[in-house]
């Protein structure tokens, strides 16, 4: 498969082995903290993935230090210095990078190691799944900086994934959730030795990818979409034509088919 990635100064892309790729934050000697450019970035890589035949993608950072340590204090200058209309305009930028990220049509698998505060944790919340190293220190520091919790995606992700109340006391606080607090209260979905993470998350990802292609995406696609609606009717829906459609493919009647002689079936995507 050749996917045609653009040449990007904070993101590397590598395909890891056929249909698996590992997109990294490549700026190890700052803790891969995020800047200005790094939004435009996302964005990119979002679009030149998004119509790829990926079938997982891991989401991880360079080195050993860090996940992503939010955004880089170097050019808090760049910021403050913007007025209303133009931080507005910065802030659609780095919430639609973030935002073309989450919504990639295959399963995105965070691999998280050391700090992953502030705009780091959104991006992490972006992912479908995430795997921890011991080390992961996670924090919704905004407040400490000024800003709210209601900044990339975080108050609506994290919401979800751990509730209103305990999302409000990670929050309000910005205190530091560590690795094994983050897997107790599901904020993360497994823990593992931090020489393994890469090869946990490479190992799951071929567990999604030995799925049907269509059948994946239509599930991420529900699952997040009923995250967005309030009617049971609604999902229904959702649901119903989706596996309406799925019944139209090719993949289907071949998992059947090998289901009945027990082997192993040969999914295409078509």
């Amino acid at each position: 498969m050749t996917i045609q990635f653009p040449d990007l100064d904070t993101l590397t892309f590598e395909e890891a082995e056929p249909g698996i790729g590992i997109l990294r934050i490549n700026r190890p000697d700052r803790l891969n903290s995020q800047t200005v450019a790094m939004f435009h970035e996302y964005l990119a890589a979002g679009r030149a993935l998004r119509d790829s035949k990926l079938r997982a993608l891991i989401l991880t950072g360079a080195g050993e230090r860090a996940f992503c340590a939010g955004f880089d204090l170097d050019e808090i200058h760049v910021i403050t210095e913007m007025g209303v209309r133009e931080f507005l305009k910065f802030q659609e930028t780095a919430t639609g990078g973030i935002q073309s990220l989450r919504h990639l049509p295959f399963p995105v698998i965070a691999a998280l190691h050391g700090p992953a505060t502030g705009g780091g944790m959104a991006l992490a919340l972006a992912a479908d799944i995430r795997l921890a190293a011991p080390t992961l220190k996670m924090s919704a520091a905004f407040v400490k900086v000024g800003l709210s919790m209601g900044e990339l995606g975080t108050s609506y992700n994290l919401s979800r994934l751990v509730g209103p109340a305990r999302a409000a006391e990670i929050g309000f606080t910005g205190r530091i959730v560590e690795a094994e607090e983050a897997l107790r209260i599901g904020l993360v979905n497994q823990v593992v030795p931090t020489e393994q993470l890469l090869d946990e998350a490479l190992a799951m990802a071929r567990l999604i990818a030995r799925n049907s292609p269509g059948g994946v995406r239509m599930s991420k696609r529900a699952i997040q979409r009923n995250q967005e609606i309030t009617s049971y009717e609604a999902a229904l829906e959702l649901e119903n034509r989706g596996q309406a459609l799925l019944t139209r493919t090719e993949d289907m009647p071949e998992a059947l088919a090998a289901f009945k002689a027990k082997r192993r079936p040969e999914f295409t995507g078509r």
